[in-house]
Parts: C-alpha cells; sequence; structure tokens
C-alpha cells in the first residue's frame, strides 16, 4: 500500500517538521490545521470565529488536492484553548459539517498562540 504526502499549490506551507496530510490506503490524514497563512505559515492571531474559519479554509484546500472534501470527513479531532468558546465552535461546526456527522473529539483548555485547531480523517476512495 503506497504512502504520500499531499502536496498542490493550495497546501498551506509550514516550516515545521510535518506533512500538511497523508495519503493511505482509502484515506488521507490531515495534520492540525490553525490560524495561519497560507503562503507563509505563520500564525494570525485573530477573534475565535476568524480563527476557525481560517482553520477550515486551509483543512478544505488541503482535502481538496488530496481528492477529497468535508462530506468526506469520517474523524475530527478540534481542540480549544478557552472552553468558553465551545458553544460558538459547535455552531460554526454546524455550518461546515452535516449529518452524519464525522466521529468527532473536542479537547478544551489547551494550546499556545491559537485559538482552534482541528485535524481530521477523511475517505478518499482506494
Amino acid at each position: 500500500m503506497p504512502i504520500e504526502v499531499v502536496r498542490g499549490p493550495d497546501v498551506p506551507a509550514t516550516h515545521l517538521p510535518f506533512s500538511p496530510a497523508i495519503r493511505a490506503g482509502g484515506f488521507v490524514f490531515v495534520s492540525g490545521q490553525a490560524s495561519v497563512d497560507a503562503k507563509t505559515g505563520q500564525v494570525i492571531s485573530d477573534t475565535f470565529e476568524n480563527e476557525f474559519r481560517r482553520s477550515m479554509d486551509n483543512l478544505t484546500r488541503i482535502l481538496k488536492a488530496a481528492g477529497t472534501d468535508l462530506k468526506h470527513v469520517v474523524q475530527v479531532r478540534s481542540y480549544l484553548k478557552n472552553a468558553e468558546d465551545f458553544p460558538e465552535y459547535n455552531r460554526f461546526y454546524r455550518e461546515y459539517f452535516t449529518e452524519p456527522f464525522p466521529a468527532r473529539t473536542t479537547i478544551t483548555n489547551c494550546l499556545g498562540k491559537v485559538l482552534f485547531e482541528i485535524d481530521v480523517m477523511a475517505y478518499v476512495g482506494e
């Protein structure tokens, strides 16, 4: 089974030692996406909503480069710096994911510079 790094001109840049996403078998595993500039990989601090949406935009670009989309996400792991953002998170989340919702784990009161981060596993087919 080949294992390949997902690459493409729209895949957000990173200067850290990880791959933005790995495709293996019929799945793509996307590393944590946060509020970073897609071209430079630099963190952009903002409101929770804007950081959430920037993270989701980066995630969407990676999934497209891998040949899939948000409708094929089967698992979500989310990280919120502040537990108080949880209700707002759930509201925004429903704009991007619909039933059947992916399996999900959410961890709060974590993270350093950013307010939100998300990693996913999505089905891409064989």
